[in-house]
Parts: C-alpha cells; sequence; structure tokens
C-alpha cells in the first residue's frame, strides 16, 4: 500500500473547501440564475455537483454505488457538505489504488479522482462566477487542475461534457487555460 499521497488529494481539498465556502454564499434568488456552464441553472448546478460529490466519496472509500433511485434534490448546504466528505474520503492514499466504481462503471480509482477534481475545480468556478463570488485556487492547484483537464478534455467533449476549447493566452495563469481547455471563458460575467 502507497504512503504518499497523490498530487490530486491537495488539489481535491483545496477545491472542495472553495466549493463548500462558495455553496454557503448562495442566496436563494440565485438559484435560477444562469451558470457559465450553459447546460445549468445555479440550482441545477448545485444538484449535479452535490450528486457527483457523494458519488465520489463512495468512489474513494470503493464502496458501491447507489442504484437509479430517485435522489433527492441537493442544497447548497448539503452541497458544502458534500464537497468536505469527498474531500476526507480522497485524502487516504488507499482511496488513489486499483479501481473503483464511479459514474458509469469501474475505472482507475486514479482517474476516479481526477474527475473528483475537475467537477470541483470548473463547476465551482461556474457557481462562484453565477452567484458573484470570488473562486481563487493556489498556482499548484490551478497546474493540477490543467494537467487533469488536458488530459481528458477531448474524451470529455466527445461526450458532450465540455464545449469547444476557449482560446486563453499561453501566459495566463494555469487555472484560466484549465477554464479555456474545458470551453469555458475566463471572463465569463453572465
Amino acid at each position: 500500500m502507497s504512503t504518499q499521497h497523490s498530487p490530486l488529494q491537495p488539489a481535491i481539498r483545496e477545491c472542495a473547501e472553495a466549493v463548500a465556502a462558495i455553496a454557503s454564499g448562495i442566496r436563494g434568488e440565485q438559484l435560477q440564475d444562469r451558470t457559465p456552464c450553459e447546460k445549468f441553472t445555479v440550482a441545477e448546478l448545485v444538484d449535479h455537483l452535490g450528486s457527483t460529490l457523494r458519488s465520489a466519496a463512495l468512489a474513494a472509500r470503493k464502496e458501491a454505488q447507489p442504484g437509479d433511485g430517485a435522489v433527492p434534490a441537493v442544497s447548497p448546504r448539503a452541497l458544502a457538505d458534500s464537497a468536505g466528505l469527498a474531500a476526507a474520503a480522497w485524502s487516504d492514499p488507499a482511496a488513489y489504488e486499483g479501481t473503483t466504481e464511479f459514474g458509469l462503471g469501474e475505472l482507475p480509482a486514479a482517474l476516479a479522482a481526477s474527475i473528483t477534481l475537475q467537477e470541483l475545480a470548473l463547476h465551482g468556478w461556474d457557481l462562484a462566477r453565477a452567484t458573484g463570488q470570488p473562486f481563487g485556487v493556489s498556482d499548484e492547484t490551478g497546474r493540477v487542475a490543467l494537467g487533469v483537464v488536458e488530459q481528458i478534455a477531448e474524451q470529455v467533449r466527445g461526450n458532450g461534457g465540455y464545449g469547444p476549447a476557449v482560446p486563453v493566452p499561453g501566459d495566463a495563469p494555469a487555472f484560466q487555460r484549465a477554464l479555456g481547455a474545458s470551453g469555458r471563458n475566463p471572463g465569463w460575467n453572465g
């Protein structure tokens, strides 16, 4: 068993803390606002991200995913809780080993962690922009997020999860380049 943490672990923790803070700042009147992720309103994105993070925590602990039963809507408070649970689950070095069930099937646990990071980072930024809150990450977390997004961008784009890449200057901060690679405009203002 590995005794070292993946470089994803501190980035997941940092983004989870940011998402929890953003979720705590969402006001009821903002729930129907648009987000940079065109598929979702704020409420829909809170629900999507909260559900994904619950699944991510199960994946990190190598626990079975719930069946196709109805899942209750996620509130901003529940999203904050889910972010913390996901970060705690991915803090265990064993979480990154082997395979796990996540999403539509079994995949390498390290890939599940990468998906968790990109969900936290990109959708955290989406929620922050949509609700007028800051979303800042360290340079290191920005670099890790960029590496993840670049690694999975074409596959996710092919599945409709990312839009066409948005040009971002090569000397822009790594996180802004990650946003552009995922099809987001770093200057989005509603």
